[in-house]
């Protein structure tokens, strides 16, 4: 059994401005996620706060690099301590973000760690955006929130990419990126890196439960791994409350069922949670929600089965091949305890029921696409995914319409499983569908989430 060590990082460093005269708003995310009982459900210890510099762009143009840079470096060197002492503890961390930009801090806490242990220590990157910007393949570069991956993998300035002279804190081939959009537009550049990726569209058609653990397998010759976990790679129907809402995320049920197959493992050094923006979210129900994703996430590292980590010193180690890749396995973990599989979800359609077939191949809570390869168009008579309307319009207590051919799967409580489930909304035509958290005490009509399109996407390139 692990306790979980919360850890507040507020900083918003690695963003630009939402206005001229505004500062981005997800420094407040830990205080607004506390706010909903976050560590008593999870009956972690409380890390603290590490406070982060001001945010100030000052005349920060185009072309003078990464904005911030030296105040990131700086926080970045400090929040590694933390985390460091945390795993010394043998606790498993909750990092609170801020922004993607706190990825630098947990990079540089991994490389020292396995610098210590003569290991390499892996990343599995959850984000809606691959963050892969760096000099190389833009014109200039400016937000580290949105150069994270490239920063942590070596590409760019070096008072980021290398602090303390590290570069880089993880090697291409041992990342993993999950839940980018299809057409992504660094997709490439990490296939040319040789990044091993999973789009949402393949990560809906192969489930999140069988994607959690083929992120284990891709990463099986490292020592452990980090995870990093950015909102915005949930779908703008269900979670807007981002600073780039982009359509075509998952949603917060394939995220607990992700969340729960990457940590079931001791392998699994900590996790961090990076982008919400309460000021989008001013009732808290988007904080509520990812709430009771983390801590339905989390179970299986606090459950009595769950083993810590135990590393072994450091040391030479004889290198073994692993078949099928020939790389060497260089693994400093003892192995891990037969994963507890993760709890069984009930899903209540909103349109047609998914046939039996789609549902039996062991991922229950995921509506398969019928068409995974999205760059080719849904042939005529076939029903494609289409756009994802908004959820509800927020207008009084009535039940939430969702449009034809959306597809869209709510998540229904173990308690309300057995119940017959209600049609909500017009026939809709099947679809890659996501699914929605249904809370326990909700009876009746289910309230409206809020409408995804009330806010245009910022760019923060």
């Amino acid at each position: 059994m692990r306790r979980i060590a919360v850890l507040d990082a507020p900083t918003n460093l690695g963003l630009r401005p939402p206005t001229a005269s505004s500062v981005p708003g997800c420094a407040k995310a830990p205080g607004a996620l506390r706010d909903h009982d976050l560590l008593a459900r999870l009956r972690a210890r409380d890390a603290g706060c590490l406070t982060p510099p001001r945010y100030d762009p000052g005349d920060w143009r185009p072309g003078d690099g990464v904005c911030h840079a030296p105040e990131i470096a700086a926080y970045s060197a400090a929040l590694a301590d933390r985390i460091g002492a945390i795993i010394d503890r043998g606790e498993f961390p909750l990092l609170l973000g801020g922004d993607c930009s706190v990825l630098l801090g947990s990079a540089l806490a991994m490389h020292r760690l396995g610098e210590a242990v003569g290991g390499r220590i892996g990343l599995v990157f959850v984000d809606g955006h691959s963050d892969f910007r760096h000099p190389g393949n833009a014109s200039y570069v400016g937000a580290a929130a949105g150069e994270d991956l490239a920063l942590v993998t070596g590409r760019g300035q070096a008072d980021l990419a290398a602090i303390e002279g590290r570069r880089p804190y993880f090697r291409d081939i041992d990342v993993v990126v999950l839940g980018i959009r299809a057409q992504d537009e660094y997709r490439l550049d990490l296939q040319a890196a040789g990044i091993t990726t999973r789009p949402v569209p393949a990560l809906r058609a192969e489930g999140a439960a069988r994607t959690a653990q083929w992120a284990h397998e891709q990463l099986a010759d490292c020592a452990g791994y980090w995870v990093h976990i950015d909102v915005d790679v949930l779908d703008p129907a269900v979670m807007p409350a981002v600073d780039a809402p982009d359509p075509g995320g998952i949603a917060f049920a394939e995220l607990e069922i992700l969340l729960a197959g990457l940590v079931d493992t001791p392998h699994c050094l900590g996790v961090e949670l990076t982008v919400f923006d309460p000021d989008y979210d001013p009732d808290g129900s988007y904080a509520a929600e990812i709430v009771n994703t983390v801590v339905a996430g989390l179970a299986p590292v606090s459950a009595p089965s769950a083993t810590p980590p135990r590393l072994l010193p450091s040391g030479p180690v004889a290198p073994a091949p692993r078949p099928g890749n020939g790389r060497p396995a260089n693994r400093r973990v003892l192995p891990s305890p037969v994963a507890t599989p993760a709890p069984a979800v009930a899903v209540e359609p909103i349109g047609p029921a998914p046939t039996p077939s789609e549902l039996a191949d062991g991922d229950p809570a995921v509506s398969l696409a019928a068409d995974v390869d999205s760059d080719e168009a849904p042939s005529a008579g076939t029903a494609g995914p289409g756009p994802l309307p908004p959820v509800g319009a927020d207008e009084g207590d009535g039940p939430e319409q969702v449009g034809p051919g959306s597809g869209l799967l709510r998540r229904v409580s173990a308690r309300d499983a057995a119940a017959t489930p209600e049609p909500v909304g017009p026939p809709a035509s099947a679809g890659p569908g996501l699914l929605r958290r249904v809370p326990v005490a909700e009876e009746g009509p289910t309230a409206s989430t809020g409408n995804a399109s009330s806010r245009p996407g910022i760019d923060i390139a």
